[in-house]
């Protein structure tokens, strides 16, 4: 059986995603995607599922939890199956100085962003084997929905920031232990690092028109060409895919110069 698996499915980019492996992956047998809320998956199992298609299997697990960890765990030793694609998009921001902040709402933004991506790559990977390139598709491969926000640090989101830091740096060691391993016939897996865009993300990370002078005036991403965008670059074997010009340069920018100049201009 292949499947793929999609967290942070719910809403937003992970419904994005979704629409994009659905539709490119006919051949896959399942997809199961993941959220806390079931209601909001079956809802986007019925607008999205075809009857010739892919079944989508909804799982309402809470990443952060260890019984919803195990759950997926014994899913995946009972059915074996061939996993194909893997897209960590779960996540989570707040803005805020971290002398202001809640602790618990600091540390869940570590539990998703770092923790539950990490279990779940984890666990996924022993089911995933190298593969082939197929016409203009290359490899299996995993997606970490990553951010601008990990080119450098960003004053008043500095455990987001750090949490997005870490998702880079794991995907570029974990895309080259895979590429030494198998070679050309390898698990390929793309960082995705996109600006704002118009999801919930916003609403739960507490970003209103005039909150932040930064968000007021950056350039939005839009999640559907992101979706489609970074599939293609897994596709193809890239390690990291940034949309929008603007980006691409901040990225390149911020590794030239000193991060204590670009402080004070991706404060948020």
């Amino acid at each position: 059986m292949e499947i793929a698996i999609i967290t942070g499915t719910s809403s937003g980019l992970g419904k994005e995603f979704l629409k994009q492996i659905y539709d490119r992956y006919s051949c896959l047998d399942e997809i199961w995607i993941i959220s806390r809320r079931e209601s909001k998956l079956f809802d986007i199992k019925k607008s999205i599922e075809k009857e010739n298609g892919p079944v989508i299997i909804p799982m309402a697990l809470d990443l952060t939890d260890e019984d919803s960890c195990l759950l997926l765990s014994d899913k995946l030793n009972r059915q074996k199956p061939n996993i194909r694609v893997l897209i960590n998009n779960a996540g989570c921001g707040v803005i805020g100085d971290v002398l202001d902040a809640d602790y618990k709402a600091q540390a869940n933004m570590v539990d998703i962003n770092v923790r539950a991506l990490t279990v779940i790559t984890t666990l996924v990977l022993k089911y995933m084997k190298p593969g082939k390139t197929e016409g203009t598709k290359t490899y299996p491969f995993i997606i970490n929905v990553c951010s601008i926000a990990s080119f450098a640090p960003n004053p008043r989101m500095s455990v987001y920031c750090s949490t997005k830091a870490y998702v880079m740096s794991y995907t570029k060691a974990l895309n080259y232990e895979l590429k030494s391993r198998f070679g050309k016939n390898r698990i390929n897996v793309l960082a995705v690092c996109p600006g704002p865009m118009r999801t919930e993300f916003l609403e739960v990370a507490g970003i209103a028109p005039g909150t932040s002078k930064t968000f007021d005036i950056l350039p939005y991403c839009i999640p559907e060409k992101v979706a489609q965008k970074a599939v293609k670059r897994a596709e193809k074997g890239k390690t990291v895919y940034t949309p929008r010009l603007l980006y691409k340069i901040y990225r390149i920018v911020a590794k030239i110069l000193p991060h204590n100049w670009i402080m004070p201009v991706s404060k948020t």
